[in-house]
C-alpha cells in the first residue's frame, strides 16, 4: 500500500480511536501484547533473516537489531505497562471562568497521525504502536531496510490479532518501501501526517529536521557525561560509571564522557580506568589524564563531541563543578548528564547549570528511559525544548484544545 493510501486509511481509523473509551484501548493493548508472545517464533525467524543480512556491521548496530525471547517479552510487558497508566485523552489540564462568565477548559487531545522514521530497532515498532493506540493517535511506521522483516512480522502479528477481535487495525500503517524516496515522501506529507518523529543516529535526525515540511519532534543523540566531583563517594562513582558505560554501550543513554575533578584524579582515575580497560573499553584521555594513566589514547577535539555507541569513552580532568558545567555545555548533546557528589552545594550548582533533558545526581544516566520513568514505553528521547523534552510518553503525544461553555455571551 502506498503512503497516501496508508495515511488515508489511518485518518479514517483514528477518528474512532480518538474517542474510544480507555477500557477499549486497553483491551487493544492486551490483545497486541498477547499476539507478540504467541507469534514470537515467527517474529524471531524474521529477525534472524534481518540479522544474517547485516553480517559485518558494528556490534552496537547488531545488538540493537537483534531480538530474542526476553526482548519480545519486554516489548509485550511495555504494552501491558501502558494499560496501567491513565488515559491522557480528555484530561482537563486546567479550567477557569473569564470575566464574561465563560467556562473555559483546556483539554488533552491526540496529535492525529504520527509518522516515525527510525533505524534498525524492532522494539521501537511495538513501543510506537502501543503509545499511539493508548494516546488515540494513528501511527505510520517507516523503519530501515535492515529491520524490514522484523517490522513486518511485528505489525502483522498485532494487526491480525486486532482484526480477529473486531478492532480496526487501520490506525497502524507500515511503509514497506525503505528507500530514501519513501522517507522523503513522509517528510513532504503535509495534510496526511500531523507530526514526524525521527529516531536513530545523528545523520537521520539532522536529515529529517532540515528537510521535513511536516512538523518534527526531534529526538537527540546522546553524548552523556558522568562528572565525579571532589567530594564523591568513590565506590559509588565506580559503580555508576561501570553501569552507565557497560550495561548497554549501544544505547543513547550510555555514558560516553567521563569528567573527574583534579583533586581526586590521582587516586580515582587509575582505579576506574583500569576497571574500564579490563572490560574492553578504549580510553581516550586529555593530556593530564594520560599523564596519570599512560595506557589511554590521546583524545582529539572530536572525541569530546562523540556519541560512540561502543566500548569507547573520552576522559577529561576538570578543576571544579563550574568547569565541568562549562565542558558539558560545550560538548554535550543535552541528553543526560550526571554528577557524583556528597556536596549538596555542588549538586545544586550542577542541577541549575546543566541544561540537559535529564540531569542526575548520584545515579546512572541509563535511567533516561520511558519504562524507567514510569511511562510504560517511549516514542523517543527529545533533546529539544518545544512541545516535548526527555522520554516521550503518552502525554507528549497529545496536544490540547479549549472547550468553552457560555450562556449567550457576545463580545462587544
Amino acid at each position: 500500500m502506498d503512503l497516501k493510501s496508508l495515511c488515508e486509511r489511518a485518518r479514517r481509523s483514528r477518528t474512532a480511536l480518538s474517542v474510544m473509551p480507555a477500557q477499549e484501548k486497553n483491551r487493544m493493548l492486551e490483545i497486541m501484547a498477547d499476539a507478540l508472545i504467541k507469534e514470537s517464533a515467527r517474529i524471531l525467524e524474521a529477525n534472524r533473516v534481518d540479522v544474517e543480512q547485516v553480517e559485518g556491521k558494528p556490534a552496537h548496530f547488531i545488538d540493537r537489531l537483534t531480538l530474542n525471547e526476553k526482548r519480545i517479552a519486554t516489548m509485550a510487558d511495555g504494552l501491558r505497562e501502558l494499560i496501567k497508566l491513565p488515559d491522557p485523552v480528555g484530561e482537563v489540564i486546567e479550567s477557569w471562568q473569564n470575566y464574561r462568565g465563560l467556562e473555559i477548559k483546556k483539554v488533552r487531545v491526540p496529535l492525529g497521525t504520527i509518522g516515525i522514521i527510525y533505524e534498525a530497532r524492532p522494539n521501537v515498532t511495538a513501543d510506537a504502536i502501543g503509545l499511539c493506540v493508548k494516546s488515540g493517535n494513528a501511527v505510520i511506521l517507516r523503519g530501515s531496510k535492515d529491520a524490514i522483516n522484523s517490522n513486518k512480522a511485528i505489525v502483522k502479528a498485532v494487526s491480525d490479532a486486532l482484526e480477529r477481535e473486531g478492532f480496526d487495525s487501520g490506525c497502524i500503517g507500515l511503509v514497506e518501501d525503505t528507500s530514501r524516496e519513501s522517507a522523503g515522501e513522509m517528510m513532504r506529507a503535509v495534510g496526511l501526517i500531523d507530526v514526524l518523529i525521527p529516531r536513530g543516529g545523528k545523520g537521520l535526525i539532522e536529515t529529517v529536521v532540515k528537510n521535513s515540511q511536516v512538523p518534527v519532534i526531534e529526538t537527540g543523540a546522546g553524548n552523556c557525561h558522568v562528572y565525579v566531583e571532589r567530594s564523591a563517594d568513590l565506590d559509588m562513582a565506580e559503580k555508576i560509571i561501570l553501569n552507565a558505560k557497560l550495561s548497554r554501550p549501544s544505547v543513547c543513554n550510555a555514558a560516553e564522557s567521563l569528567l573527574v575533578d583534579e583533586t581526586i584524579a590521582g587516586v580515582f582515575l587509575p582505579r576506574i580506568l583500569s576497571k574500564l580497560a579490563e572490560k574492553g573499553v578504549e580510553i581516550r584521555g586529555c593530556e593530564r589524564t594520560r599523564a596519570i594513566f599512560p595506557q589511554a589514547l590521546e583524545a582529539a577535539e572530536e572525541d569530546m563531541y562523540a556519541e560512540y555507541n561502543d566500548l569507547i569513552i573520552s576522559v577529561k580532568m576538570v578543576s571544579g563543578v563550574e568547569q565541568a558545567i562549562a565542558h558539558i555545555e560545550k560538548y554535550s548533546t543535552h541528553h543526560s548528564d550526571a554528577i557524583v557528589s556528597s556536596s549538596e552545594e555542588a549538586i545544586e550548582k550542577f542541577f541549575a547549570g546543566v541544561d540537559s533533558a535529564a540531569v542526575y545526581a548520584n545515579a546512572s544516566t541509563r535511567f533516561t528511559d520511558g519504562f524507567e520513568f514510569g511511562f510504560g514505553a517511549e516514542m523517543g528521547i527529545s533533546t529539544q525544548k518545544l512541545h516535548a523534552r526527555g522520554p516521550m510518553g503518552l502525554r507528549e503525544l497529545t496536544s490540547y484544545k479549549y472547550i468553552v461553555r457560555g450562556s449567550g455571551q457576545t463580545r462587544g
